[in-house]
């Protein structure tokens, strides 16, 4: 059994829990900070609202059934449409939708690896 680490993410006042493989959470992590760090410099109309990852865990147990848990390999992907979908020319965007697509591989691969 692949031990799993969860990533908090916090968007305005809705939280939400991202399941990922142990080894590739941080990844996650740096990820999101990098984007927040880019998204000021989008000059797109439509730009995603980006949560905030604010914690990395390594179990979680809800007490509220509002709150979600989301597979880490769904969530990249949603993110990755929805930076693709993007309309920007000014900034490179390619350079961010490469790092999501390649964290988006990385975790395709653990997955078709590990759960087969």
């Amino acid at each position: 059994m692949p031990t799993m680490r969860f990533v908090l993410m916090k968007n305005n006042d809705k939280v939400f829990f991202v399941e990922m493989p142990d080894t590739h959470a941080y990844q996650l992590s740096a990820l999101n900070l990098r984007l927040h760090k880019e998204l000021d410099k989008l000059t797109a109309e439509q730009v995603p609202a980006l949560p905030y990852a604010i914690a990395e865990c390594d179990s979680v147990e809800l007490h509220d059934s509002s709150i979600r848990i989301a597979s880490g390999l769904d969530y990249i992907n949603e993110l990755e449409r929805e930076f693709a979908a993007v309309k920007e020319s000014a900034y490179p965007l390619i350079a961010l939708l490469t790092e999501i697509r390649a964290l988006q591989a990385q975790l395709e691969q653990w997955y078709e690896d590990e759960i087969g």
